[in-house]
């Protein structure tokens, strides 16, 4: 994915004092049991069969956030960014041809991992190196398949951490726009929008 412009100053500060986390994203993923998500659904089905009563649940050690191919650091990021779900701030312009969001923190270690995580998951996006999170929303699929077919610019300013994504492929701005929409749920609601978002899925 390539990224046509980027403030390089200020993202080269943030990210060189508070280190890399990866939107989108998504944001607040600390719930599965992650041996029964291996046994029955696989490393990769993310949010899919989400056990309805609530069982297997870690708000504490979040073992949802490790995945098949996702570094402890990006995981320990993600953590970060759940549990202060609450210091952020977040809008979406869906385009035409993709999105605008800009997102920021009040709180600097969350701003910092959120900094590092967007900059760390456009790399993955655009190697194809799906992190393959266990509790990641499918929708990401197509991001790592077919990574080429979006642009990518960012900027970070006063206003935040400001991402324009577009695409000419019509399926990939589809789900430019639905993850937007999941992440935003997720910095609205965190963890609650997580546990709702997979258990619809199990219900499908």
């Amino acid at each position: 994915m390539p990224v046509k412009s980027i403030n390089s100053v200020r993202c080269a500060f943030l990210l060189g004092v508070f280190a890399v986390v990866s939107i989108v994203g998504l944001v607040g993923f600390g719930h599965w049991n992650a041996q029964a998500q291996m046994q029955n659904h696989g490393m990769g089905q993310g949010m899919h069969g989400h056990g309805a009563d609530g069982t297997g649940h870690d708000e504490v050690n979040m073992p949802g956030l490790r995945g098949m191919n996702a570094t402890s650091e990006e995981s320990t990021e993600l953590a970060v960014m759940f549990r202060g779900f609450q210091t952020l701030s977040r809008e979406v312009v869906d385009l035409p041809n993709g999105i605008r969001t800009v997102t920021i923190s009040s709180d600097e270690a969350v701003m910092g991992a959120l900094a590092s995580h967007v900059a760390g998951m456009i790399g993955r996006v655009e190697r194809g190196d799906d992190p393959q999170i266990m509790i990641q929303s499918p929708t990401l699929d197509i991001f790592f398949l077919r990574g080429n077919a979006i642009v990518t610019k960012i900027d970070v300013t006063d206003e935040g951490i400001v991402v324009v994504q577009t695409s000419d492929d019509p399926e990939m701005v589809t789900a430019l726009h639905v993850h937007a929409a999941e992440v935003s749920d997720m910095a609205d609601r965190g963890m609650q929008a997580v546990h709702e978002m997979m258990m619809q899925r199990a219900g499908n």
